[in-house]
């Protein structure tokens, strides 16, 4: 009879499992028969290290965008939808996180690709997915535990397959490499047959697996869980989810049904009144931090056709920048991304947001193959009222993200587009701030902006928003990619500026002095972007030579040694 409880680690923190000893919670007498005796599907490599896989994602909703990217990835085979939603563990009532989508599933061998590691067969240029990691990464960031279940139909066969990844399993029974019990079944007159691949032996060894370690405690409430997959498509039940230091879960289901919080990520926000901090809560470029409903949002540059993301069992409404911008200019880039490769030119769109200035968001966002790698990203100081509220949007697919597709690489040429937006951005906003009712910097009068001349409380009510449904009395996250920590209305030719110096005094200083100097900055800025490349590359090149050296003196003095051995031989 299986144990019908829910086994768990004794540390549920995410940042402290990987240095927590488990002590084994299963007989040894039974180790050597089930786990040892039989060749299950494994990696050679020690289980800490899925937890230290997993270390690359710093930000849990990092690691439900992998997932989604998954999904994403299968339109091409008829995916029309993905789910994310909250479900039950049978075992012990605890809350497990859902993924469901019906692309194409995978076959036996499909699923043994999927939960091995370092394994990509994606090689599209449309794909998202590059390492063949994310799986295992985004798992166990969000969970000690995961279980698959696929429906495919391949080459005339349709299959099904289970497969689990637990690092409770692994750590509880003091495992010293990876093993992943998985079962495989064909559909054979109407019914589901064992694909039995050595011995009977080994197929019962991986089900007892499945039932002890997985939320299901027999084989007939594992294969329930076909029930709703369809005739193909994937599941995935992640359990054991990671708790704060608090001891409360990462991820927060309750605060709003409709949603998953972050727990840790809500909890102040600034601002100089009440109805300014409502107008930053709301906004998209603050709730992203905490919000999965307003991050995947904003997760795809491009609408969807025939895809959509469910979320709670709602579908989330896609937002698209370009269409939250006012005043919007293009500006062509093209990167010189190597001597013999093709010419790239890459379309770079900016303008100021629809609530300038009210608010004085801003910040480029920067995707990858149609994903949102870098949400807002600041090229200008913060400290500077030049670029404020403006917004930008590009896909750079000249470059690669990091691992966690939420920066890029930081490589020259990374460093050259982020120079050339923050000349795009200063020019941008020499030529048309006077738009949003700042004075440009020419000294002279500039035509007044409409939002002067109505009643400040009007300016706010009129003001159309990008805003993403909410209970506006959230808390806030610490890290919010927001310029909201003063209220500043569009700011009259007298009136202060953000970063100190009075708006009407600049027509006492000489406008082409003024001119020049951003230029100088610019170039200064660049120069140093460049040398700090440079200056990487040659680090990088003497550590190279060091090592080479050191393999030459290694040589020399192992053949000088055999010289002197053969000297003394007669």
């Amino acid at each position: 009879m299986a144990d019908s409880g829910n086994k768990t680690l004794a540390c549920r923190n995410f940042w402290k499992a990987g240095s927590d000893e488990v002590p084994s919670v299963v007989p040894n007498q039974i180790i050597p028969d089930v786990l040892e005796s039989y060749d299950f599907d494994r990696a050679r490599v020690h289980p800490k290290f899925l937890h230290t896989n997993a270390t690359s994602h710093k930000w849990a909703f990092g690691a439900i965008a992998e997932l989604l990217d998954n999904a994403v990835d299968e339109i091409c085979h008829g995916a029309t939808f993905v789910r994310v939603d909250k479900t039950t563990n049978p075992k012990d009532g605890s809350p497990m996180l859902l993924f469901q989508d019906d692309g194409g599933g995978m076959d036996p061998e499909g699923i043994r690709r999927c939960m091995s590691l370092g394994f990509s067969s994606k090689r599209s240029k449309t794909t998202i997915g590059q390492y063949g990691n994310g799986f295992k990464t985004s798992t166990m960031r969000l969970g000690a535990d995961a279980v698959v279940f696929t429906r495919a139909f391949c080459e005339g066969q349709a299959t099904v397959s289970i497969g689990l990844l637990s690092y409770t399993f692994l750590r509880s029974t003091m495992k010293d490499d990876i093993i992943v019990p998985m079962l495989d079944f064909k559909m054979e007159g109407g019914r589901l047959v064992p694909l039995v691949y050595s011995c009977s032996e080994e197929w019962d060894s991986s089900l007892k697996l499945l039932i002890d370690w997985s939320p299901f405690s027999s084989k007939e409430e594992l294969l329930q869980q076909f029930e709703d997959v369809g005739s193909h498509g994937t599941k995935v039940l992640i359990y054991n989810l990671w708790m704060n230091d608090d001891g409360l879960l990462e991820l927060d289901f309750d605060d709003d049904e409709e949603d998953i919080l972050l727990r840790d990520q809500a909890n102040n926000t600034t601002g100089s009144s009440r109805h300014h901090k409502d107008i930053v809560q709301h906004h998209i470029s603050h709730r992203l931090r905490f919000s999965l409903r307003a991050y995947t949002s904003i997760l795809y540059m491009r609408k969807f056709t025939n895809f959509k993301i469910l979320l709670r069992g709602k579908p989330v409404e896609q937002v698209f920048i370009l269409e939250e911008m006012k005043f919007k200019k293009s500006v062509t880039y093209k990167p010189q991304v190597g001597v013999n490769s093709e010419v790239v030119a890459v379309r770079t769109t900016i303008g100021f947001a629809k609530e300038a200035p009210v608010l004085g968001i801003f910040g480029v966002n920067v995707y990858h193959k149609n994903r949102l790698i870098m949400p807002f990203w600041k090229v200008l100081q913060e400290a500077s009222s030049r670029g404020r509220s403006v917004l930008g949007v590009l896909e750079a697919n000249f470059i690669e993200p990091a691992h966690d597709k939420q920066d890029f690489e930081r490589t020259p040429l990374f460093i050259r587009l982020e120079s050339k937006l923050r000349q795009i951005i200063v020019d941008y906003w020499k030529d048309n701030c006077h738009l949003i009712g700042y004075q440009g910097s020419t000294g002279k009068s500039t035509k007044a902006s409409p939002l002067k001349a109505q009643p400040q409380k009007a300016q706010r009510a009129n003001m159309p928003s990008l805003h993403v449904g909410g209970d506006p009395s959230r808390n806030i996250p610490r890290g919010a990619n927001l310029d909201d920590d003063k209220e500043d209305n569009a700011p009259p030719a007298n009136s202060r500026r953000e970063d100190g110096e009075e708006a009407g005094s600049r027509a006492s200083f000489d406008p082409n002095l003024i001119q020049t100097m951003t230029e100088e900055n610019i170039n200064l800025l660049s120069r140093r972007d460049e040398l700090q490349a440079r200056d990487a590359q040659l680090r990088l090149t003497i550590a190279q030579l060091e090592k080479e050296l050191e393999e030459t003196r290694r040589k020399c003095a192992h053949a000088a040694a055999e010289l002197q051995h053969r000297q003394m031989d007669p």
